[in-house]
Formats: C-alpha cells, sequence, structure tokens
C-alpha cells in the first residue's frame, strides 16, 4: 500500500502508512519480545520431555522468524540467527527423541524449511529439508499412533504442498534463465 501511494504522489497518505506500520511493527517487537524472554526464562529451562524441549524451542524460533519477517538490516540478521540457532537446537533433539511421524517434529520440519525459504532465500536447503522429513515421515507411517495421525498427515501434506510449490517455482526461474542466456552459435543460425 505504502509503495502503491508512493507512487501515486500521495505524500500525505504515505507519511499516515509509514507511521502506522512503525507503531504496529513496535508492538509486534514488544510481543514477540515478551513472549521470548518467557521462554528462554521458564518455558525452555523447565522443559523435561524431549518433546516440549522440541517444542520450546521451535516456538522460539517462530518468534525470532515473525521478527526476521519485518526487521531490516542487522535486526534482520540477528533475528535471522537466533531463529537458526533456535531451530537447529530443536532439531538435533527433535532427531534423537521424536519419531520422525511425530507432529512437533513434523511442525519443526515445516517451520524450518519456511524459514530457510521465506528468510534466508534459500530454495535448495528448504526443499531438502522439507523432502526429508516428509520421507522420512512417510517410511514410518504404518507406526503413527490414531492419536496423532489427522495432525501428522496434515503437516505431512503441508509439507508436500510446500514442496510443489517451490519446485515448480524453482523451474519457472530456471526457465526464465534459460531464455535469458545467449543462444550457442549453431541454435541462432537454425532460427
Amino acid at each position: 500500500i505504502e509503495q502503491k501511494e508512493e507512487s501515486r504522489g500521495n505524500d500525505d497518505h504515505v507519511s499516515l502508512i509509514r507511521d502506522y506500520r512503525s507503531k504496529i511493527e513496535t508492538e509486534l517487537s514488544d510481543i514477540c519480545d515478551g513472549i521470548l524472554k518467557l521462554l528462554d526464562t521458564v518455558l525452555i529451562p523447565a522443559a523435561a520431555s524431549g518433546d516440549s524441549k522440541v517444542f520450546y524451542l521451535k516456538m522460539k524460533g517462530d518468534y525470532h522468524r515473525y521478527l526476521a519477517e519485518f526487521k531490516t538490516s542487522q535486526e534482520r540478521k540477528d533475528a535471522a540467527e537466533h531463529t537458526l540457532s533456535a531451530y537447529k537446537a530443536a532439531q538435533d533433539i527433535a532427531n534423537s527423541e521424536l519419531a520422525p511421524t511425530h507432529p512437533i517434529r513434523l511442525g519443526l520440519a515445516l517451520n524450518f524449511s519456511v524459514f530457510y525459504y521465506e528468510i534466508l532465500n534459500s530454495p535448495d536447503r528448504a526443499c531438502n529439508l522439507a523432502k526429508q522429513a516428509f520421507d522420512e515421515a512417510i517410511a514410518e507411517l504404518d507406526t503413527l499412533g490414531e492419536e496423532s495421525y489427522k495432525d501428522s498427515t496434515l503437516i505431512m501434506q503441508l509439507l508436500r504442498d510446500n514442496l510443489t510449490l517451490w519446485t515448480s517455482d524453482m523451474q519457472e526461474d530456471d526457465d526464465v534463465i534459460k531464455e535469458a542466456a545467449p543462444k550457442p552459435a549453431e541454435e541462432q543460425q537454425q532460427s
């Protein structure tokens, strides 16, 4: 909206939009900071089981990722580094203590892959992580308990949907690059 109003030359609207965006970003920062403080001081230290540790570390990564979505410059870089650190810590525990079909482990893989894709602009890493989580869960689908079947299969579907979307985006990008590339001399003569 800000860019649209700017292109129209509506300076008054642009100023209002910037002020409002700044206010919203401050509120979001305060909320995220409060939740992150609670996670660091109470919830993560008190987590005893593997699934609760993974859950809270994933949550910590999620809230840092939310900050990275709207922060800029060094603040964005810091938020991204904190996200990566929290997700990796959660992943280490998840891989050793939770089944590949566990909904919390799958949810971590989903959010971690989205982080790679959207924040770090690394579609290859995002696809590899999502595919590995999906494939590992498929291989153990028969061990899935009735209580978590619905949650796990829903997250697996989201992983597959993202993989489909991301690989088609990557294919489109490759096609654009190929079209823009200069043709070899023999191809130009045949055209």
